[in-house]
């Protein structure tokens, strides 16, 4: 029988390619052969550390929803290698996209799989699920004409979702970063300051664009303690959108003194739902062909900066783990 190899999580900073025999081909299931999948530096870094609160050993007993060893990634773009008696004929040998973990083959039923559109690449199809992020943190912050917004982290979340903040008529649009090659990649999107959080005069910098202070802020950086700033720099009455997972990262906030006469709202924003006011309206489809249409604008694969084989994976999180600031988007690349 053929075989697949299949990235596993073993334990904190530990993880092992293993072998695993495909499963016999059903009548209504496709196989799929991996080309490129790509690594979320966000929420797969937290299972890579050991950070996640589910993220328990099997051994303990406890139920949980990951735990070591774990296969875990969501990011596949693959070819159609073989259908099923029952699948109609037009899927075989279709790029798809599908969520599943890093994987050189899978098996799967066609209502799991994404056909990607014409003229949108592999590498490209690869950050869907990042923009789905995108469209739905742009939708919970529903900004407004002429509004002054801040976002803070510019790793590939950050970067997409300024993207499409920047096709908004704002007054002003800033980033902050701590690493210069992401503060470099949202100059190009045409913001209007990309700044330096770690900074000493990083506040002055950016009352320089949102005055009196931002009417809307994104905390995307996944630094728990960049919610302060956030809540400091939001004017009276503003928004702060939270779209980072912390995972067991934990902090303390400041909410007292102006936090507490300012009417701030704190609005969590998580993809795997729609918003209640838009529910009526808005489905899943509907967000997903929105993401398709906003990757084939923005072309995001600009911004992977490292490829590797699967067999070099232990280097690719090293990387990550150790030197965050050399990367943007890391993908592992799966030869026939």
């Amino acid at each position: 029988m053929p075989v697949r190899e299949t990235l596993y999580f073993t334990a904190p900073h530990q993880i092992e390619i293993c072998e695993e025999l495909l499963p016999v081909l059903a009548p209504g299931q496709v196989l799929v052969e991996t080309v490129v999948s790509a690594i979320s530096p966000g929420t797969e870094m937290l299972v890579y550390r050991g950070q996640c609160p589910s993220l328990l050993d099997a051994n303990d007993g406890i139920s949980s929803e990951i735990h070591y060893p774990a296969a875990y990634g969501y990011a596949c773009v693959g070819r159609v290698l073989e259908i099923g008696k029952q699948v109609d004929k037009l899927w075989l040998d279709r790029l798809v996209f599908s969520f599943q973990p890093h994987t050189s083959h899978f098996v799967t039923t066609p209502d799991s799989l994404f056909p990607i559109p014409e003229h949108i690449s592999p590498e490209t199809a690869a950050f869907l699920p990042n923009m789905e992020t995108a469209v739905n943190l742009a939708q919970d912050a529903a900004p407004i004409l002429g509004e002054r917004v801040l976002v803070f982290g510019q790793g590939i979340i950050g970067l997409l979702t300024s993207a499409l903040l920047a096709e908004f008529p704002l007054e002003s649009l800033v980033c902050a970063d701590p690493f210069p090659s992401r503060r470099a990649a949202s100059l190009a999107l045409g913001v209007s300051a990309a700044l330096d959080p770690d900074s000493a005069d990083f506040r002055a910098q950016a009352a320089l664009f949102l005055k009196s202070g931002a009417d809307l802020t994104l905390e995307l950086s996944g630094a728990p303690a960049a919610l302060n700033e956030a809540i400091a720099l939001t004017a009276f009455s503003g928004r702060v959108v939270i779209g980072s997972w912390y995972g067991e990262k934990r902090t303390e906030l400041n909410l007292g003194g102006s936090f507490h006469r300012s009417r701030l709202k704190l609005i969590s924003s998580q993809v795997s739902t729609i918003a209640p006011e838009l529910s009526a309206r808005w489905d899943k489809s509907r967000r997903f062909e929105v993401a398709w249409n906003a990757l084939q604008r923005i072309r995001p694969e600009k911004w992977i900066t490292h490829r590797f084989p699967l067999a070099k994976a232990g280097d690719a999180y090293r990387l990550l783990d150790e030197n965050p600031q050399e990367t943007i988007q890391v993908i592992f690349e799966y030869q026939p």
